[in-house]
């Protein structure tokens, strides 16, 4: 008979597999090429305003932004969670690589008492867990939920009951 899976990876997630990090390598090439393409001494407006130093500016922007996104890229960080229902605990972590094992941490589900999601605009809702005295645990956010905090809250609550989930509006 095969036993159930108590572990249940809510979600893990890459740098390679997140799109915010390919556009901003994209982003940052097009800058710095933008920069070597445009002679800074014929960067003048119509009316005859110019602004020589707005070229390397953007260049360096732009190498900042290809350079940090290739960090990224080359480092695979990973995020994610994960629920573990034999132990009764939640894991997290973030920015961990093959050598280092990033921001992480467990967090039983005995002392979570509350989920609070405050809505914001278009995708920008927030999730603060708090404990058995009210106090917000610190370090877990939306980040490595992977999902609407909403719909992760209700996944959770499935599991454990006896939390309260509260959506703020």
């Amino acid at each position: 008979m095969v036993r159930p899976s108590y572990n249940i990876v809510v979600i893990e997630c890459s740098a390679r597999r997140d799109p915010r990090w390919w556009l901003m390598g994209v982003l940052g090439a097009a800058f710095v090429s933008a920069s070597l393409m445009v002679n800074p001494k014929d960067n003048c407006s119509e009316g005859g305003e110019c602004a020589p130093w707005l070229v390397p500016v953007a260049g360096a922007v732009g190498a900042l932004g290809l350079v940090g996104a290739a960090g990224q890229l080359v480092a695979n960080t990973r995020r994610g969670s994960r629920l573990d229902l034999e132990a009764g605990t939640l894991e997290w972590w973030q920015g961990r690589t093959r050598r280092r094992p990033g921001n992480h941490g467990f967090i039983a589900l005995a002392d979570i008492s509350r989920i609070v999601v405050r809505r914001g605009d278009g995708s920008s809702d927030l999730i603060s867990l708090y404990d058995q005295q009210g106090e917000r645990l610190r370090l877990f956010d939306s980040e490595v939920i992977g999902e609407t905090p909403e719909e992760w809250a209700r996944k959770l609550v499935l599991f454990a009951p006896r939390i309260v989930f509260d959506l703020q509006d």
